[in-house]
């Protein structure tokens, strides 16, 4: 029964998530913590980290990830699949589709029409992870003095590298991740 479960959230994620994998985080979330509980938030943010840092697109890194959590490998072989199955039934449709009617002024409408509701999942997404980061819950307490000081440092000195020296972006996440194993190490 798991294995079906695993098949259908991560198929609805796979056809839901428009714009990648950073669109497919809410979308993930609110099947793996809310929905079915198999993770705790912090066992997501977990992943979510872990899945940005491995080679790969982060919604299938995901979807293995938890897979392998929730039924072990036979888990993650059909979390993976169900993530992937949709996108390339669509990618192929959409390939004929738009090389066949790619001069309509309609097609390049609704392609104009999907940029915005991709940045909004975009921005959700990172909202909720910052939160957590920052606050350490799913939502921001009444107590704005809650706030994790270390976490909103880091962050801010990531941003202040990356924005003034324009270092790769992995070596600015790998440099972060030490510096808080190493802080809160020391803490």
């Amino acid at each position: 029964m798991i294995y079906l479960e695993l098949l259908w959230s991560f198929f609805q994620i796979g056809l839901f998530s428009i714009g990648g994998g950073y669109a497919a985080m809410p979308l993930i979330q609110n099947q793996v913590v809310d929905i079915h509980s198999w993770l705790t938030m912090s066992q997501f943010a977990d992943i979510m980290t872990i899945a940005e840092m491995t080679p790969g697109p982060i919604a299938i890194n995901s979807a293995t990830f938890v897979g392998i959590q929730t039924a072990g490998i036979p888990g993650a072989i059909i979390a993976t699949i169900g993530c992937v199955l949709p996108s390339c039934v669509i990618v192929m449709t959409l390939a004929y589709i738009y090389y066949r009617y790619r001069g309509l002024n309609m097609v390049q409408g609704i392609l104009s029409g999907l940029r915005p509701a991709v940045i909004a999942m975009i921005a959700s997404a990172c909202l909720s992870l910052m939160i957590l980061s920052f606050y350490g819950t799913r939502e921001i307490p009444a107590d704005i003095k809650t706030i994790q000081i270390i976490p909103v440092i880091i962050f801010i000195t990531a941003v202040f590298i990356l924005r003034k020296w324009k270092i790769n972006p992995i070596y600015v996440m790998f440099g972060s991740g030490i510096a808080g194993v190493m802080i809160l190490s020391f803490c």
